[in-house]
């Protein structure tokens, strides 16, 4: 197990590496000379020459890789463009309303999606049946941008439950944060809870028919013990990997939501230094993306070894 679990991470290395050249081609497959994009059309050469100095633009191209990985590696993303503020900054003060977003809708999604699926599976052909599959056929067909702003103009202008925009820190309060995060994190869930409802369903149906749980019923094993203790134990592997993979929902989906909402995050802080073109910011975020998801997948990998019994090396 214990090699299993050191090949595993020490895969993540080449991966890395390489979605770092992608982000660091980012500047350069740009068409034009990003300098002069930044400086405007109008921009002196002296203010053009002076961004391609900021950017290193002016150095070879192993060279500039080289310094980039090295200040990336210490934590420093360079300064942006359009601010002047150290990108690592800026990325401190709005990381907290993605994290937030992202795990309220992570708690949210799981929470309700397995015992659907568990719960559709058991009740096979049934109208519950099909009343779950219609709810994740219609969640997973609206997109999260309709859905913030249904829910925005239900709960937040008819009925004044809860506020439409805007972020309140966790430090300030765990109430007014949670109000201010619920109804994206909802409008979020919808579509993640719809992915691992159907999933959870499809591969309850499959372990259910396997021989084991026909054995267990037939000596009067109870439906709540047969369900999670041994159909949803053994299923566990293919939802838990969906669970992973659909972090590439929230990564995107998280853009929407804080658009939508207007909350301070990384999603609107990418919007903002695209429409400005810092590419500093535009690239320290889209690494950050990158590495979570490869973290979050190479958690996945880790927990086969405890739901996986074959894992054992």
């Amino acid at each position: 197990m214990m090699f299993y679990i050191g090949k595993r991470c020490l895969s993540t290395i080449p991966v890395m590496l390489i979605v770092a050249v992608l982000i660091f081609g980012l500047l350069y497959i740009t068409p034009g000379d990003p300098a002069l994009m930044i400086a405007g059309d109008q921009a002196t050469p002296a203010v053009v020459e002076r961004i391609r100095q900021q950017l290193g633009l002016d150095l070879p191209i192993y060279v500039r890789f080289g310094h980039w990985l090295w200040d990336v590696l210490r934590g420093d993303f360079g300064k942006s463009v359009l601010s002047g503020a150290p990108v690592s900054n800026l990325i401190a003060q709005r990381i907290q309303p993605t994290v937030s977003l992202m795990l309220a809708t992570l708690v949210i999604s799981v929470s309700v999606a397995v015992p659907l699926g568990v719960l559709s599976a058991w009740k096979r052909g049934s109208l519950i049946d099909r009343a779950v599959m219609i709810l994740c056929v219609g969640g997973f067909s609206l997109p999260v941008f309709v859905t913030g702003y249904l829910l925005a103009y239900t709960f937040g202008l008819q009925l004044s439950w809860l506020p439409v925009q805007g972020y309140a820190r966790i430090e300030n309060g765990v109430l007014p944060w949670l109000r201010g995060i619920i109804l994206p994190s909802l409008a979020l869930s919808l579509v993640y809870i719809s992915l691992i409802a159907r999933i959870t369903r499809a591969t309850m149906l499959e372990t259910m028919s396997r021989d084991y749980i026909r054995t267990a019923r037939a000596k009067g094993v109870a439906d709540r013990s047969l369900l999670f203790g041994h159909a949803l134990k053994n299923a566990a592997v293919p939802i838990v990997t969906v669970v992973g993979t659909g972090v590439a929902l929230l990564i995107g989906g998280s853009v929407v939501a804080e658009s939508v909402f207007a909350l301070p995050g990384l999603g609107r802080l990418t919007i903002d230094a695209i429409m400005g073109r810092d590419y500093p910011v535009i690239q320290a975020v889209v690494l950050i993306f990158s590495a979570s998801y490869v973290f979050v997948n190479l958690i996945v990998d880790l927990l086969y070894t405890v739901f996986d019994p074959r894992i054992s090396y």
